[in-house]
């Protein structure tokens, strides 16, 4: 991944290019801690007019193209994961650009939690939601490939797509400020304050504790101190 400067003054014309970036983050372990920025992504969801979408399968990276190419007033990039990701069920093709996000796996209609995720980490935000219920927790999924999107919403929308649930949480293989916004705190926030380190992709993530079981504990954490 790369911050050209290109990409900078096709924003600041409002030029509707697209860029592709791939090998986000940690999960490209073998290539060395060099190669793994998790810092880019935040940091190019700061530049104006930028459209910043991080798809999590296969669908919803159709969805992430159908919102770039029907943009005519700024740039965006599709960050793309190297890894293998699992399919997360269908995805209209306007989700991204109406919504920004989108319900995955089995939903509690009331639930008590939800999980925002991006990318490669909606899986994990999945796992943690089913393994969540399987105690008696209610909570839902919701991948978010267009955090900024999905951020304008109205109130109602928003709720909408998270169930109104009373707890939001995040997990995004990058640094984690920039979700505090959406879920009220820092400390429901599993994000990444450090670079990667070599190895196996998986073995990395497990290391630096990007796991669904640290998901399940943040979010443990979150509700034992309400």
């Amino acid at each position: 991944m790369t911050t050209d400067p290109a990409l900078r003054l096709s924003a600041l014309m409002g030029l509707p290019v697209v860029y592709l970036l791939t090998h986000d983050s940690i999960a490209v372990g073998e290539d060395g801690p060099t190669h793994q920025p998790i810092e880019h992504v935040e940091s190019l969801r700061l530049i104006p007019r930028l459209a910043v979408l991080r798809p999590a399968d296969a669908a919803e990276t159709v969805s992430a193209w159908h919102a770039a190419l029907t943009r005519t007033d700024g740039p965006t990039a599709l960050i793309l994961t190297r890894q293998s990701v699992p399919d997360l069920g269908a995805c209209p093709l306007d989700t991204v650009a109406r919504h920004g996000a989108r319900v995955v796996g089995p939903s509690p209609d009331a639930p008590q939690v939800a999980i925002l995720a991006t990318g490669s980490e909606v899986a994990l935000a999945q796992a943690a939601a089913e393994r969540l219920g399987a105690e008696g927790i209610a909570a839902r999924a919701v991948s978010v490939p267009w955090r900024e999107r999905f951020a304008a919403l109205p109130p109602d929308e928003r709720a909408a797509i998270t169930g109104g649930a009373p707890l939001t949480f995040a997990v995004e293989a990058g640094v984690p400020s920039g979700w505090s916004a959406l879920t009220g705190s820092g400390d429901r926030v599993l994000g990444l304050t450090d670079f990667g380190a070599s190895g196996p992709g998986d073995a990395v993530a497990e290391h630096f504790g990007l796991t669904a079981d640290a998901v399940v504990q943040m979010v443990r954490r979150g509700l034992d101190q309400v």
